[in-house]
């Protein structure tokens, strides 16, 4: 096990909140653009959060106004199309490399969207497990609008899962700017909150999920993607065997030590 208190990226911004990691992009006079540089390091910071004993739940802030406005036209766009094939499919699998870190990173992730998400934007936010939005988020899936397919970083997989398979497609296919009112309406965003609301929002929900049983928490995670491809009896037995693992921990015995003396739980993560 691993300790990111004293985590010092280079090229976003991370700090602390008791037990919940913070992230954030740090170009808010491009609306916070990813380059090759970033898109790895926060691959591998996702991958470093596995066995990161001192978070418990990584919320993915805006900066500026807006979250992400995807790859870089200049850094990354612009080199990208005097590529060969072999390198474009390295840096293919670097980005969806970075969407299967956040999946299997083992601690629930919330993104809170402001303004524009973008291309990878969306992807991050699409990635994470619950998102927060204010009125003004827009989030465009415009692969399309740039002359590539929708199908970029997991996105046919776990979009439809989201939104539905119809709704989905349509964002694929068009390149549509989704509303923060669709974007609730549809189910992609879990709540719509205001602008000068939403930090202390995600931050809130983030130290709700921390404070509780992390060590099941993370098997939650787990379960939730896993399960997409499973049948309903080997998701069933797959869910028999997780839920037995947790009635071993402690924090399964503390919970019902304090039912019986009719006290709030505490749990430690064990």
């Amino acid at each position: 096990m691993t300790a990111m208190a004293n985590h010092k990226p280079s090229h976003f911004l991370w700090r602390m909140d008791g037990a919940v990691a913070i992230i954030q992009l740090n170009r808010p006079e491009r609306k916070n653009p990813l380059t090759f540089e970033s898109y790895a390091e926060l691959r591998d910071t996702f991958r470093a959060l596995h066995d990161a004993e001192d978070v418990h739940a990584v919320v993915f802030l805006p900066n500026g106004g807006n979250f992400c406005s995807g790859g870089d036209v200049h850094d990354i766009i612009g080199p990208l199309v005097k590529m060969s094939m072999k390198e474009l499919l390295a840096f293919t699998r670097m980005t969806g490399d970075l969407v299967k870190a956040m999946l299997h990173c083992g601690k629930p992730i919330i993104a809170a969207i402001d303004g524009i998400a973008a291309g990878a934007g969306a992807i991050i936010a699409m990635a994470s497990d619950l998102r927060i939005a204010t009125p003004a988020a827009q989030t465009a899936f415009l692969f399309n609008r740039v002359g590539l397919a929708g199908c970029d970083m997991g996105a046919c997989a776990i979009l439809p899962r989201i939104i539905g398979q119809g709704r989905a497609a349509e964002l694929l296919y068009t390149g549509h700017s989704m509303t923060a009112q669709e974007g609730e309406r549809w189910g992609f965003y879990n709540k719509l909150v205001a602008a000068d609301a939403l930090e202390q929002e995600a931050l809130s929900l983030a130290r709700r999920i921390a404070a509780g049983p992390t060590f099941a928490n993370g098997i939650t995670k787990t379960q939730l993607n896993a399960e997409w491809s499973m049948s309903l009896d080997q998701a069933i037995e797959s869910e028999a065997q997780a839920q037995a693992i947790c009635m071993q921990t402690e924090d399964f015995e503390r919970a019902y030590h304090a039912f019986v003396a009719k006290q709030k739980p505490v749990f430690e993560g064990n």
